[in-house]
């Protein structure tokens, strides 16, 4: 088989006519020719860290939706299956995967629970990271618990002496970590980065030998703030999406997307295929092609370079995807999950002041950001009177329910979601995936948290009697239908979502990560209000004296 045009040569930096004929999977030859093209044919793209599970979809139609956007490899780390299974879920991503052409490369979750801090429904120990390694797994993913690293808590050591003792790379996870401590962490053996928000505290990293990926997903979005390191320090950074909803890739793309925001900012081809595909597959050791002989055939065929449509796909020789549908059929998928809690009620939810103008800790989000604040509420309320939500001061009520045995409701404050009426609720939540909502009023949400108790697992809305809602079936947190039905669904999904007042860039992204223990600084899990800063619970009423 032989397919023609102009061949971009990511690895010597040189664009020519040619020929490449290819045989067995592999590039046979490439012959240069003087014949005009108008393709061009590059090396496929790599996702350098992605959780396949934020797309809610399973391995199998996410790469339904990324193959013919020019993906040709994933590197995953399937955490989130892993928080709902333990080891049961990582072997079902990686069944899953095998199913299809996308390459894709998963880690094993290191931090399984993220925290003993929150109710999780499944675990990984350093005997299930023995076993999953030596049944193939490709790295160990992201090292959250760096407190554990920096003080030689016993269990990550062995975890971090496993990876080591297989010769498998150790992914990071340690946002705004300086000084000593980071010094401590990246000395662990710790590799990469994918947390960096200001040039600053990525060039600190870079320095002690790290790698920073560039994430560019749903709700976080750094592109922008860290874009001049694929000029300043090329061979250390990478791209990734982290965590993208399916409408995101459906309408705008996936890795494709950032080539696009790279071009549009003026680095050329060569500098961004430098982050897209030679460092991922050199720091990772991937077997992915780079467009050379002998190589595996993974490349795609554009249509030009400055506005990066794929037209074609190939994976191991064979045409994966053309003209933005997939080629390949999906087979039926397993819908495992683990849920077991009981319906709530309003008074689950209600909140008593204990003294008169109470001080209220509440957590701060913004649009785009994983870090949260505290901002301290003074409610004109009297002792023995109900708090609930200012819908004016932009203050909700937030809840979070343990969705793997019955407990009580844990219940806060959260400000600027911009929500007018309704509520929200998703069983995707970050890290142990439990139920969180945000609402108006104790009547929204108690009815939109049972619709997906009821399902056991979804993400929804509802107002008035009026609900919407897309159900998840597997482990609560993906679905087993395709891309483009779950996109279409999650669309309309937003639209009333807006409706309802909210105008953030992805509002169930954000509130999937408001229950995330381990990044700064104000979070809320099942078990109650927690201060990252500190790494402990802390109460939702202040004295007023300390004010």
């Amino acid at each position: 088989m032989t397919i023609s045009g102009n061949i971009v040569d990511v690895v010597n930096r040189r664009i020519f006519g040619g020929i490449i004929h290819l045989k067995d999977g592999r590039i046979q030859s490439i012959i240069t020719s003087t014949d005009k093209f108008q393709n061009y044919i590059l090396p496929g793209l790599i996702d350098s860290h992605v959780h396949i599970e934020s797309s809610m979809l399973v391995p199998s139609r996410f790469a339904h939706m990324v193959v013919p956007r020019g993906t040709v490899a994933v590197v995953s780390d399937p955490h989130e299956i892993a928080n709902v299974l333990g080891r049961d879920g990582v072997e079902y991503m990686i069944k899953d995967g095998a199913r299809v052409p996308l390459k894709c490369f998963f880690g094993v979750p290191s931090c399984v629970p993220a925290t003993s801090f929150e109710s999780a429904g499944g675990k990984i120990d350093s005997a299930d990271i023995e076993y999953l390694f030596s049944r193939g797994a490709n790295f160990l993913a992201e090292m959250m618990n760096f407190p554990g690293v920096i003080y030689g808590d016993s269990e990550v050591k062995k975890k971090l002496d496993i990876a080591k003792k297989y010769n498998k790379r150790i992914d990071g996870h340690a946002p705004g970590l300086s000084g000593d401590d980071l010094i401590k962490y990246a000395q662990a053996g710790i590799s990469t980065d994918h947390e960096c928000s200001t040039i600053e505290e990525a060039i600190q990293k870079i320095k002690l030998g790290m790698l920073v990926q560039i994430r560019e997903g749903s709700a976080a979005r750094n592109f922008d703030a860290l874009h001049e390191l694929i000029r300043s320090h090329p061979d250390k950074v990478m791209l990734c999406t982290d965590d993208s909803h399916p409408d995101l890739i459906k309408t705008k793309g996936h890795i494709d997307r950032l080539i696009r925001l790279g071009l549009s900012k003026g680095y050329d081809i060569f500098e961004l295929y430098q982050t897209a595909l030679i460092n991922p597959v050199s720091h990772y050791d991937l077997p992915v092609g780079m467009l050379r002989v002998d190589d595996p055939a993974d490349f795609i065929v554009v249509d030009n370079l400055q506005d990066f449509n794929v037209k074609q796909t190939y994976i191991n020789g064979i045409k994966a995807a053309e003209n933005g549908t997939a080629l390949f059929d999906l087979m039926p998928v397993d819908t495992v999950n683990n849920f077991d809690c009981n319906n709530i009620s309003a008074s689950d939810l209600s909140i008593i002041a204990p003294y008169d103008h109470p001080v209220v800790r509440v957590i701060e989000c913004e649009d785009g950001e994983l870090l949260t604040n505290e901002f301290i509420w003074h409610p004109n309320i009297k002792k023995g009177s109900e708090v609930t939500s200012d819908i004016n001061a932009d203050i909700l009520k937030i809840v979070v329910i343990n969705r793997y045995e019955k407990a009580p409701v844990s219940v806060g404050f959260i400000k600027n979601f911009g929500l007018q009426q309704g509520a929200l609720a998703s069983s995707v939540a970050h890290d142990s995936h439990n139920i969180v909502a945000v609402g108006c009023d104790d009547e929204s949400l108690v009815n939109v948290v049972n619709g997906i108790i009821g399902s056991k697992g979804g993400i929804a809305a509802y107002n008035d009697g009026l609900s919407i809602q897309v159900d998840l079936p597997v482990a609560g947190i993906m679905s087993d239908q395709t891309g483009d039905v779950i996109s279409e669904k999650y669309t309309q999904l937003n639209e009333f979502v807006t409706e309802l007042g909210v105008n953030m860039n992805a509002p169930f992204m954000t509130l999937a990560f408001m229950s995330l223990l381990v990044i700064p600084n104000l979070k809320i899990g099942d078990k109650g209000l927690f201060d990252v800063s500190t790494f402990q619970f802390t109460d939702l009423f202040m004295p007023n004296e300390t004010i």
